[in-house]
């Protein structure tokens, strides 16, 4: 027999554990068909009982135990139970159907194959699956993960990335502590004469505050990224929603950088002379195309249609999963054409026709000393070329910002721009908005031009003087030539 309780987190918690070999049931006060169950060992489990609309069986269904799941969350989950029994849907008929299929743990490493070929597996990538998702998803099937459980698992990340970034710091802290006083023992034996003075601690610019919001963010978007990797047609692992889109990330001081006007000059000049040419013409390629390093460098000649100028990505190599065609212009054209006419290796790939899916000849960029077949980065050229144009705080990333940047200053619409740059959202291209302040600056003087014209004020024009017609010297009839 059950017994009525109003199910607060301080009334569980006061339950005791049942006799030795029973076990005690209740009833949930406030939601219909919610119950909780303790054993004899104190364990205390949530689960819902309901029959479907015109089913003659009840049924029972176990999901979460106390204190792991909250009473208000049993209770969300308990009405979605029941709003499933009275659209007739059988609860347990549905986690059948759920056993033959993945979890999470099972899709990352499809994902994490899949993104190795494609070079977009970092080890920070890793680090986050091991650290922060992992924990959280991995034995759970891909339906059981819902919107609200991520939503509140991203809301507490950044104060366990801190927790670890504080074991992390104390465990280097100790490590160097040791590594010190081994040295200091060493030294104490050898030394002959007074004890060195010690060395005054150096000055240091004091780091930016961190928070965990980054980190809690790229945690998030992996899961999502991992969900849509599921959703793809081809592979249909979940039907979705994607449980991990649309929620609303912590705030970030959005990066803004890109190479202005009087930079361009020096950057091109030091490219110019990078003796890498592969390097050098996958810095422009990204340059000039505005896609992302890792797209690039793993550009293949399959992909390319010099003749119409289009470069067509699939969705399994793009970051939000959508296909995406990018327009070449002319000199990106030029540089493909010159690098298709130097490849020995396209040559040998057309003529056998059978090539490892990563063999060099597949690529533009290809490389016989990388396992994937083509460039990891342009890391090394990328120093060099900041230190012989000048400049710094410079990412290889900032030359997609850049070429954005540029398609704002040069008057295209916000929506091109998106599709250039195979943004999904609006709120991904808004930043080109407020990067360049020329178009702002040339509206901000016509704005003050027309309020001096209103007010009957003639604005002194600036007047620039040019050269006489015949030069500076006077013709005879003491004419002169006005400018």
């Amino acid at each position: 027999m059950s017994k009525p309780l109003d199910f607060t987190i301080r009334a569980i918690e006061a339950l005791p554990p049942a006799a030795p070999g029973t076990r005690d049931e209740y009833k949930d006060t406030k939601s219909q068909g919610l119950y909780l169950r303790v054993t004899d060992k104190g364990v205390k489990t949530f689960s819902f009982v309901g029959r479907p609309k015109g089913g003659s069986r009840a049924e029972r269904e176990t999901f979460g135990k106390f204190p792991l799941v909250k009473p208000e969350e049993a209770r969300q989950r308990a009405r979605e139970l029941g709003g499933q029994l009275a659209s007739g849907l059988s609860v347990t008929a549905a986690r059948h159907a759920r056993k033959g299929e993945p979890t999470v743990g099972e899709l990352w490493d499809l994902y994490y194959a899949h993104i190795k070929v494609t070079n977009k597996a970092p080890e920070a990538t890793k680090d986050l699956w091991d650290y922060y998702v992992a924990p959280a998803w991995a034995r759970r099937r891909l339906s059981e993960v819902k919107a609200l459980d991520v939503e509140r698992w991203h809301r507490d990340l950044p104060a366990k990335i801190m927790q670890r970034r504080a074991e992390k710091a104390a465990e280097r802290a100790a490590v160097a502590a040791a590594r010190r006083a081994e040295i200091e023992a060493r030294q104490a034996i050898r030394r002959h004469g007074p004890a060195p003075k010690p060395k005054q601690e150096v000055a240091r610019k004091p780091a930016k505050p961190v928070t965990g919001h980054g980190s809690a963010n790229k945690a998030l978007e992996l899961l999502r990224a991992m969900y849509f990797f599921a959703m793809t047609p081809k592979r249909a692992l979940f039907a979705g929603p994607n449980p991990a889109s649309g929620h609303e990330k912590f705030k970030q001081n959005d990066r803004e950088r890109f190479l202005y006007p009087d930079e361009m000059r020096p950057f091109f000049e030091a490219l110019a002379q990078e003796p890498n040419e592969t390097m050098r013409d996958a810095i422009l390629i990204a340059l000039f195309t505005g896609q992302r390093r890792a797209n690039v460098v793993a550009m293949r000649w399959d992909e390319l249609h010099l003749d119409r100028a289009e470069w067509k990505l699939s969705g399994e190599f793009t970051k939000n999963g959508d296909a995406h065609t990018v327009p070449l212009t002319p000199e990106a054209v030029a540089i493909l054409r010159h690098r298709r006419e130097k490849s020995d290796l396209l040559v040998s790939a057309r003529r056998t026709g059978k090539l490892a899916p990563n063999d060099p000849a597949h690529f533009v960029f290809s490389s016989d000393r990388s396992e994937s077949g083509h460039i990891t980065d342009f890391s090394s050229a990328w120093e060099r070329l900041l230190k012989a144009a000048g400049l710094t705080n410079l990412v290889p990333h900032d030359l997609r910002r850049t070429n954005g940047s540029w398609l704002a200053r040069s008057g295209a619409s916000l929506l091109l721009i998106g599709k250039m740059l195979n943004h999904r959202t609006p709120e991904a291209t808004q930043i080109y908005a407020r990067l360049d302040l020329d178009p702002v600056r040339t509206s901000l003087k016509g704005a003050t031009a027309a309020m001096f014209e209103a007010a009957g004020v003639k604005v002194a024009a600036e007047v620039i003087p040019l050269p006489k017609a015949g030069g500076s010297k006077k013709k005879s009839g003491g004419d002169t030539n006005a400018a």
